[in-house]
């Protein structure tokens, strides 16, 4: 019968629909919070597909995580650094890592759960680190064409470059709550979010250019 899906395609619609609510119900309860009844009903599906396609709660949690970093990876890949000057390709790969975040903020919550679980389903995992490698490998080429074109200063590790303009968005927004109430000061409005975006790129930027001699 025309239009008629395959069992393939049926199955990979399941899928994506459990992972779709699995990350909504995970973000919002965490591991151990979360129930597998909850993410059946969302997704509209029979729970026991759930031990069907992912084996567990714990085997679905590592699949949300690999797809949170799969689209995290797919989305900077789509910026196309490579094909713009060293200095401007920096900056639109740390705004870029700051707007993610302000606009995915499951992933935050996702990624604080899982360092509360030691990271535990991470290192089980076959594909994460496949997955995060190209980004500090694109970092390094750029920042290497930065050197060659005598913008940025020479000896500066890109992982440690990542974790630095990364860490700087995660604790941000991982703490926006409790360091608006610690400071008497509204962080998690536009203009709070802009000016912390702007001081995260002025910072960085400054941290890797080319420091004039003295």
């Amino acid at each position: 019968m025309a239009g008629r899906k395959t069992r393939t395609e049926m199955a990979d619609e399941t899928r994506r629909l459990l992972l779709k609510a699995a990350q909504a119900v995970f973000a919002e309860s965490g591991l151990e919070g979360a129930r597998i009844d909850a993410i059946a009903q969302r997704a509209g599906v029979n729970k026991q597909l759930v031990y069907h396609y992912f084996g567990s709660k714990d085997g679905l949690y590592s699949a949300v995580l690999e797809k949170v970093y799969a689209q995290i990876r797919e989305r900077e890949a789509e910026l196309h650094l490579g094909a713009i000057p060293a200095e401007e390709a920096m900056r639109r790969l740390i705004e870029f890592s700051y707007d993610y975040l302000d606009d995915n903020r499951d992933f935050v919550r996702l990624l604080a759960d899982e360092n509360a679980h030691g990271g535990r389903h991470l290192v089980i995992s076959d594909h994460v680190q496949a997955l995060n490698t190209p980004i500090i490998e694109l970092i390094a080429e750029t920042l290497a064409r930065g050197v060659e074109e005598g913008v940025f200063r020479r000896g500066l590790d890109p992982l440690h470059f990542y974790l630095s303009i990364a860490g700087m968005s995660f604790f941000y927004f991982a703490n926006i709550f409790t360091i608006s109430r610690a400071f008497g000061r509204e962080f998690d409005t536009p203009q709070a979010r802009s000016e912390r975006r702007a001081h995260i790129v002025d910072l960085a930027m400054n941290g890797i250019r080319l420091r004039p001699a003295m």
